[in-house]
């Protein structure tokens, strides 16, 4: 008989097989799990041998071995012979220990399988391992006593190893280990995760053979992702095993128990992320307190902060100093324009924003700001709101406004935790420039006599504030590219951790938050919820999962986990995923009810079609690479090394071959030819940026004289410097074309016919009043050409 089950059915299997009298175990991803991706991965973590020389070393040696008749099946001396053919037996034994002792830093029980092994004690069943591995018994007795206590090696009563045999299971080890067994076949019970080796090799000889699928498909997706982008975030030699997955036991146990596609995101995304966050800030907590010998209080910032106070709060350790604080950017800036000078050099800094905006965050009155900036032009907006900042009257008044700010403000701190003076406030939050911690650490500590400290998620500072401050993934760890391409996708993050209620925008006096509108949809909030249920799950699968000796490597481990975890979901987040929370949108939270979406494919279609990847220059949405989901690998890998290496590349670099398009241009007396060039960007497309003066020519694309058919993405008027210069999305102006056609035609609402030679698309200028130069941006797809093709094109097949 041949079952298949998952991790989270294991300890209840002998329910199902009652008349077992011996339980027999695969080792390897059974009994022990590895922290990394692939048994290879470990072999990074050799010193003074490279995984490349390990593993060419190991083919080289069951080569010969199959070679000479006695299968493929080596022994690691076997291995070390080929690899270090000049080095003495005792250099050999040396790198063979340091690898037994690799394999037991980053090696553990699975948990659930050694509550299995319990429960066949109990019963007075014999328990044996049946690996496929280079060690000895000896060798794996002794990795299992390391990795994962002696308690857990001295359950198993034999081991039978196929370097001893030199057969594999799936090549009739198991017909040696009958042999040696005293029981019927049918009343052995093994378990492994390979099925080819632990069913195919076993079940034909009468044993009762299980399937452990280790993963469901999702998870086995997911982190085959994480080691890929591990590959381009973790680029230094490290003396330790690559990449780092030690959230693997605890998704491959909890997943396949959820059926909610939002909890099961929850679980594997956010899960790994906080859970390493949380055990970062104990430690952080712990040094605080030792070295300011004082109390201290976690600050846990509303909204982002609300998720890591419930992972926090969720181990069962009552942490009697964590508090919500509801503090804002907008309520910090407020009370920090109380401060001498703080006004003018917040209004350098911020200038350039929305004017609206930066006069609400200077406290300016409703009625004040839409007779002050009634005028739509931003910048014509932002000379009247910096020519107010310069009024004695104005600066006076906020001056008054924020020191109202600051009293309620301390209000609010000292009703949440009450700090007695020396204490430490400890803010927590997801990051990512400290920008409360900037605006009011100085304020509290010269009003409170408390030290503020910063930890954050993802940290990656503008300046250099010389504040208490530091990140579980900050530029400690990481390159200033690598965390600017964090930060940019964090958006997601912050709605999937936040509370369900609007920003804080003011307090009353005794402390108590006034909140903003929520503007996020009833059906988001659901979503969120339930990812977070999701997130909360993972934190019980991963104390329930695993069972180590101590782990020196842990924190850089989950560190590293936790950073290509975050960046696999921002950059190469899967269609799963994204059905969760394809209606998502971000509120800004500055002081405002604007909300945006986090993604919308139908604008990345047209802007790839447009520009290429680069159409993301000046889009507002805050989940971009999400959009380009369903294009092929390549299209997402350029986005992501892009980012992540802040690769010097211009769109330019990007295209590719450009195509000749002959134009006619008129402006009304004469007639003329020139070539432009049109650029490919994606898919096939090409834009061709046609130069029309101050909407002066008459321009006509000879899409005729190359080719029979073409489909017409856009055809827009726009100002050259926005072209040229991605501009924002809110202050972009383009005016669509109205062609006329002689001797062709429109076929449908895109596809046009050009098979008359002699046909003409003539593209009248805008009628615009504009001192700008204009271009006509006219972006195609060629669907057939003819045999005389434009220069630098191919015949194209429809």
């Amino acid at each position: 008989m041949t079952i298949a089950i998952f991790p989270h059915e294991i300890e209840h299997l002998l329910d199902r097989l009652g008349e077992a009298t011996c339980l027999s175990l695969d080792c390897f991803d059974t009994l022990l799990w590895r922290d990394c991706h692939a048994p290879a991965d470990l072999f990074a973590a050799l010193p003074g041998v490279t995984r490349g020389q390990r593993g060419d070393a190991e083919r080289r040696a069951r080569k010969v071995q199959a070679l000479s008749g006695k299968g493929s099946e080596v022994c690691i001396d076997h291995i070390y012979a080929r690899m270090m053919p000049n080095a003495s037996d005792a250099q050999r034994a040396t790198s063979i220990a340091a690898e037994l002792s690799a394999e037991a830093r980053h090696c553990y029980a699975f948990a659930p399988t050694v509550r299995l092994i319990h429960a066949a004690k109990s019963r007075g069943m014999q328990i044996i391992i049946v690996s496929d591995t280079y060690f000895d018994e000896a060798q794996l007795r002794d990795l299992i006593a390391l990795a994962a206590g002696k308690e857990v090696a001295d359950l198993i009563d034999a081991f039978f190893c196929s370097s001893s045999y030199g057969a594999s299971k799936a090549g009739g080890l198991y017909a040696h280990v009958l042999k040696k067994l005293d029981h019927a076949p049918e009343k052995i019970v093994h378990l492994g995760d390979n099925f080819n080796a632990d069913v195919g090799g076993v079940a034909p000889l009468g044993v009762q053979a299980v399937h452990l699928k280790q993963f469901d498909d999702d998870a086995r997706t997911l982190q085959r992702l994480e080691a890929g982008v591990d590959a381009l975030v973790h680029t230094a030699p490290h003396a330790i095993a690559r990449p780092f997955q030690p959230h693997r036991a605890a998704l491959a146990y909890g997943l396949p128990q959820l059926a909610c596609p939002a909890q099961r995101l929850g679980a594997s995304v956010l899960g790994p992320v906080l859970h390493a966050y949380d055990q970062w800030l104990r430690k952080e907590a712990e040094a605080l307190g030792q070295k300011h010998g004082a109390t201290v209080h976690w600050l846990f910032l509303m909204r982002d902060g609300h998720l890591p106070q419930r992972i926090n709060a969720s181990s069962g350790d009552t942490n009697a100093h964590a508090h919500a604080a509801e503090i804002s950017r907008f309520t910090a800036t407020a009370a920090h324009l109380s401060k001498p000078d703080a006004l003018g050099v917040f209004v350098e800094e911020e200038l350039g924003q929305r004017p609206q905006t930066l006069a609400r965050q200077l406290l300016m009155d409703e009625a004040r700001i839409e007779t002050l900036l009634g005028d739509p032009d931003m910048e014509e907006a932002s000379r009247v709101l910096l020519k107010e900042m310069h009024n004695g009257a104005f600066r006076k008044a906020t001056r008054r406004k924020a020191r109202g700010f600051a009293d309620r403000l301390e209000a609010h701190v000292r009703k949440v935790c009450n700090p007695a003076k020396g204490d430490v406030l400890m803010l927590v939050d997801l990051g990512y420039n400290g920008t409360v911690q900037n605006r009011i650490a100085t304020l509290l500590e010269e009003r409170m006599g408390v030290h503020v400290a910063g930890r954050y998620l993802l940290l990656r500072e503008r300046d250099c504030p010389g504040l208490d401050k530091a990140g579980l993934i900050d530029g400690r760890h990481y390159s200033p590219e690598l965390l600017e391409a964090m930060c940019a996708n964090v958006a997601l993050l912050e709605q999937l951790c936040s509370k369900d209620c609007g920003s804080v925008r003011d307090y009353e006096p005794d402390g108590t938050p006034i909140r903003g509108a929520n503007d996020i949809k009833e059906d988001q909030s659901d979503v969120r919820e339930a990812a977070q249920k999701g997130a909360l799950a993972f934190q019980r699968w991963a104390g329930e999962t695993l069972i180590r000796s101590k782990h020196g490597d842990a924190p850089q481990m989950w560190r590293e986990a936790a950073t290509s975890v975050l960046m696999r979901s921002m950059y190469l987040p899967t269609v799963n995923e994204l059905q969760v929370v394809q209606q998502f949108q971000h509120d800004v939270n500055l002081g405002t009810d604007k909300v945006v979406r986090l993604f919308d494919r139908n604008v990345a279609r047209a802007g790839l079609r447009q520009r290429g990847l680069f159409y993301m220059n000046g889009s507002q949405r805050m989940y971009l690479p999400a959009e380009i989901e369903g294009e092929a690998m390549d299209t997402r890998l350029s986005l992501l090394a892009h980012r992540r290496f802040n690769l010097p590349f211009t769109f330019a670099d990007f295209a590719g071959t450009a195509m000749q398009l002959p134009v006619l241009f008129s402006d009304g007396k004469n007639v003329s030819s020139r070539t432009v060039e049109a650029i490919p960007t994606h898919d096939g497309f090409f834009t061709a940026a046609i130069p029309v003066g101050k909407a002066r020519f008459t321009v006509a694309p000879q899409f005729a004289q190359g080719f029979e058919w073409v489909e017409l993405e856009r055809l827009a008027y726009v100002p050259v410097k926005q072209f040229i210069a991605g501009t924002h999305e809110e202050l972009r102006q383009e005016w669509e074309a109205q062609p006329e056609f002689d001797g062709m035609q429109m076929a449908s609402a895109r596809l046009l016919d050009c098979r008359n030679p002699a046909g003409q698309m003539i593209v009248p200028p805008p009628i615009v009043k504009t001192d700008e130069l204009l271009l006509l941006a006219c972006t195609f797809r060629p669907i057939t050409t003819r045999l005389a093709a434009l220069p630098n094109t191919e015949r194209l097949s429809a």
